[in-house]
């Protein structure tokens, strides 16, 4: 497999996987994601490690599983909300094609519901989604080699605009 890799950032529910399964087909290349990646391994879900074991505890984890992702995988790969979060896991997205899938409050709680399955939302999501969002937008963009909205946009156009805005050939 030679075709390039894409990692896919941005916030919760934005559609990363989504998208980064039609991204991958497109391409003709495999599709992964990091935070399916933790559950496999911890047998529990990304909510569970919160609750059981913090947020500190959960990022490492994060961190780790991104990083050998990142060494490992060829194709498409997306990354939980919060991996940005990490200055390590920024560096390590040098030189890789990321796309950053943008989408504002409104569709945010479209999308998801802000719902209570989110950990960092259960309380006040509305107002604790935009403070996410202020904390993050400027690393999603630090690393991004495009940026692509996606608020009004089907899945499949966002996968289109970004195969576009990376000039990648369809397979």
């Amino acid at each position: 497999m030679t075709a390039a890799q894409v990692v896919l950032v941005g916030p919760m529910g934005v559609g990363k996987s989504t998208v980064g399964r039609l991204l991958a087909e497109a391409l003709g290349v495999g599709y992964r994601d990091t935070d399916d990646d933790i559950v496999a391994a911890q047998g529990r879900t990304i909510a569970e490690i919160f609750v059981d074991d913090g947020e500190p505890a959960f990022r490492a984890i994060e961190k780790a599983a991104v990083r050998e992702a990142l060494a490992g995988h060829e194709g498409v790969l997306a990354l939980g909300g919060g991996s940005i979060l990490d200055a390590d896991t920024r560096a390590l997205l040098a030189g890789h094609r990321v796309v950053y899938l943008s989408m504002d409050v409104e569709e945010a709680v479209k999308r998801t519901g802000l719902n209570t399955a989110r950990p960092l939302l259960a309380v006040n999501p509305r107002k604790q989604w935009r403070e996410l969002m202020e904390a993050r937008r400027s690393l999603y963009e630090e690393v991004a080699s495009v940026v692509v909205a996606t608020d009004g946009r089907t899945p499949e156009e966002v996968t289109q605009v970004a195969l576009d805005a990376l000039e990648l050939k369809q397979a």
